[in-house]
């Protein structure tokens, strides 16, 4: 299966990438929180992390699926 990644703002610059497209192991299902692991090595996921499944807000523990597009942001605050 293969699932297109992006990451935004510091996340961005953290990992040194905005987007990329992986395949992934189709034995078993997969979720966003396997998406990270796979893209971001052992850097774990920061807490708070805003993610997105096709432009829908989801959890680390959302199912992915072949096409699916991965967004990750880092929290939003404000002042």
């Amino acid at each position: 299966m293969t699932v297109n990644v992006k990451f935004f703002a510091s996340m961005r610059e953290t990992l040194g990438q905005s987007e990329l497209r992986i395949d992934i192991d189709t034995d078993t299902e997969q979720t966003v929180a396997g998406v990270w692991a796979q893209v971001a090595g052992e850097k774990p996921m920061p807490d708070n992390t805003v993610c997105a499944v096709n432009h829908t807000q989801a959890t680390p523990e959302s199912v992915v699926k072949d096409g699916d597009e991965v967004a990750f942001f880092p929290p939003v605050t404000g002042g």
